[in-house]
């Protein structure tokens, strides 16, 4: 069992370690850029297309691991009530099964968008980079994404316990 837990965060690492990496790039992208603009007046053409690049994969690596760990944003609304009346596990289980089925629908728009853009040919203006691969990213992020919401979802309903087995230390 211990080593199952150990492979669950190792495979969670991958993502958020390439959301890291992502994120450094990004800055130093923009130090550059902004040194380059204001020291030699020679900005960095693609930078803009690079930054829209990098903040695609640091959203969407992201996604699935904070949507997973529950660590997303939430409005807390109705909860007074809802715990008074003792079904917090109820609608936590509920919404999170219903986002994650709810996600699905757009992953799929994003694998439509993205095989339109393979072929049409669509690139990057100054770069050429085709832009179906960051778009498949994105679908394949968020189908994750989906399906780690369901399996929370279910296990909140059916197994709240477990739920810390995915805990980190």
């Amino acid at each position: 069992m211990e080593q199952l837990r150990k492979l669950v965060h190792f495979v969670a690492a991958i993502p958020m370690m390439t959301a890291s990496v992502a994120l450094f790039a990004l800055m130093v992208l923009t130090f550059a850029d902004v040194v380059m603009r204001s020291a030699f007046n020679m900005p960095i053409e693609a930078a803009t297309e690079l930054i829209r690049i990098a903040i695609a994969i640091i959203v969407f690596s992201a996604l699935p691991i904070l949507s997973g760990s529950d660590q997303h944003i939430v409005v807390d609304l109705a909860d007074p009530i809802v715990d008074r009346l003792g079904l917090s596990r109820l609608r936590d289980g509920v919404i999170t099964l219903a986002c994650g089925l709810m996600l699905w629908l757009p992953a799929q728009r994003v694998v439509d968008l993205a095989e339109r853009a393979r072929s049409y040919g669509d690139q990057t203006e100054y770069l050429n980079i085709p832009t179906f691969y960051v778009a498949w990213f994105v679908a394949a992020m968020t189908f994750v994404t989906a399906a780690v919401l369901v399996v929370r979802g279910l296990l909140v309903l059916l197994a709240p316990k477990t739920l810390g087995f995915f805990k980190h230390d």
